[in-house]
């Protein structure tokens, strides 16, 4: 019955070939031509490809799939071929885990095996999925069948040029959502994603990926809802995302975990975040990247764990063979404005590399951040340690963050402007902790009242630190506390108490 179908599929697309049609049409079949069934049962993977490989043999144009619900195994893109949903049409993965294939393998920060894919496509040009139709995963019925291992990705393009992805909904994914590896060219937008329900359900991946637009799509993930990263020494740059929406029970916007090539060119903004479990603006370098040139701007967060958290570890980790492990990478030249947590909680932004290898050359611009208030003075005396090759994550350095504001360490050239914090209740923890810091200029910072009798701030081996238009609702008794043998050039207002210890310097600090 299919080679009956597909062969007079053939003879009709033959008649509308551009040597003999005029005008030119592009080529169109639907997936029922080929014996595809539509009644949610009926396994049709060999169907839907038979569909898919025509159209491209022919010159390319689109594969329906039409109204009903079409149960598949792995399927594969080809070039010059659009995938088209039309609207009440959904794509059900099937339910066996036998019905997937790996497609261009690797190994996730986790040391997991990934790869398989409901929907693939591999070093191909010019395809994409547009629609109003849906690609449900079922999820949950593939990981009890054995998924637990191979989880399959819903989506998957790995080093295809030129791609369009519009319009579909995509959900209950196994794993990650929609993920493009070694891609050029891509533009996403207008889509509603929901992955819920299992680990590992990211909402989008950006993985060694240049020339990419993602905009105007409504993401609700398990996981991290979009994620740069790089699985391998290729960078990921020249990056625009804009107008997302996002609830996450992960990160809303991370660079990392996998962090084995550089991250450079990449603009976010106009971001809406209703929740994030773990973590808001969340920017990793710990297996050997340069993070370079981002700006992100204008983000609104509800509920959101630490909404800023930047990370420069040595973990060093590789994901695929033959891959050489790199020294620590770099983290530089990165702008984050424009930013408003209604709801933050542990605190509001933690900041580390590890010694020997700062973060630099960072503005922090126009950033509002409500706390609840809960943080004890035995809170304040926690001690972080470095950790670094350690996941990275917020809550690697535990659940007590000893500021509720900043915590900064080994970095240089900061600059924060215009910086407002409050708080739900009096907490008892210094607004700012910092060490090993070089050339920081804090300008125009609003604090809530204390609860505690310690200092506002707190830093130690400081050189060139300027505090300065700093609004309290009154002045405490000791508004910094200074240590470290190499402090110095630390600038202070005039009407504001400074504490040293005995190693500091004299004439450390300047009063102006």
């Amino acid at each position: 019955m299919l080679k009956t179908c597909l062969s007079a599929l053939l003879l009709i697309c033959t008649a509308l070939s551009p040597a003999q049609a005029s005008p030119v049409k592009p080529i169109l079949i639907n997936i029922t031509a080929t014996g595809a069934n539509g009644d949610g049962h009926t396994l049709n993977t060999i169907a839907i490809q038979h569909a898919i490989d025509s159209c491209t043999a022919l010159g390319g144009g689109i594969v329906q799939v039409p109204a009903g619900k079409f149960l598949t195994g792995t399927i594969l893109l080809k070039s010059n071929v659009t995938l088209q949903l039309d609207e009440n049409a959904t794509l059900l993965g099937s339910t066996d885990i036998k019905d997937y294939q790996v497609i261009d393998g690797f190994k996730d920060g986790l040391g997991q095996q990934m790869g398989y894919a409901l929907i693939g496509a591999v070093d191909i040009q010019h395809t994409g999925i547009t629609g109003k139709g849906t690609i449900d995963g079922q999820g949950k019925l593939v990981y009890a069948s054995g998924g637990h291992q191979r989880r399959p990705f819903l989506v998957r393009f790995v080093r295809c040029d030129t791609v369009n992805i519009t319009g579909v909904r995509l959900t209950a994914p196994t794993a990650w959502t929609l993920h493009f590896f070694h891609c050029k060219n891509i533009q996403a937008s207008n889509l509603t994603i929901y992955s819920r329900g299992l680990g590992n359900n990211d909402g989008i991946d950006i993985d060694c990926c240049e020339q990419v637009v993602i905009r105007d799509c409504d993401i609700n993930s398990g996981d991290d809802a979009i994620c740069f990263k790089t699985t391998s020494p290729y960078p990921c740059r020249k990056v625009s995302v804009s107008n997302i929406r996002i609830n996450t029970g992960e990160g809303a916007i991370k660079f990392g975990t996998e962090s084995a090539g550089n991250f450079e060119d990449i603009t976010v903004k106009n971001i809406n975040v209703a929740f994030a479990r773990e973590g808001g603006i969340k920017i990793f370098s710990v297996d050997g990247s340069h993070i370079n040139n981002i700006a992100i701007s204008d983000v609104e967060m509800d509920s959101v764990n630490m909404p800023v958290i930047m990370r420069l570890g040595a973990r060093l980790k590789t994901f695929r063979d033959g891959d050489a492990k790199q020294p620590p990478g770099s983290i530089t030249n990165i702008s984050i404005k424009n930013v408003n947590v209604k709801h933050g909680t542990w605190t509001g932004m933690l900041i580390s590399g590890i010694p020997g290898h700062l973060i630099e050359n960072v503005s922090l611009e126009n950033i509002h951040i409500n706390i609840p208030g809960t943080g004890t003075a035995a809170d304040a005396a926690v001690v972080l340690e470095e950790k670094p090759a350690d996941y990275p994550e917020i809550k690697m350095f535990g659940k007590i963050i000893p500021a509720y504001g900043l915590y900064i360490r080994h970095v240089s050239n900061f600059r924060f402007n215009n910086i407002t914090f409050t708080s739900d209740k009096t907490d008892e923890r210094p607004a700012i902790i910092g060490y090993d810091l070089a050339n920081i200029n804090f300008s125009k910072w609003k604090f809530p009242a204390s609860g505690g009798n310690g200092p506002v701030a707190i830093i130690s081996d400081a050189n060139k630190v300027q505090m300065k238009n700093i609004t309290l609702p009154k002045n405490p008794k000791t508004f910094l506390q200074l240590g470290g043998a190499s402090s110095g050039g630390i600038v202070v207002p005039k009407n504001l108490t400074v504490t040293t210890d005995s190693s500091v310097p004299e004439n450390a600090v300047t009063k102006q």
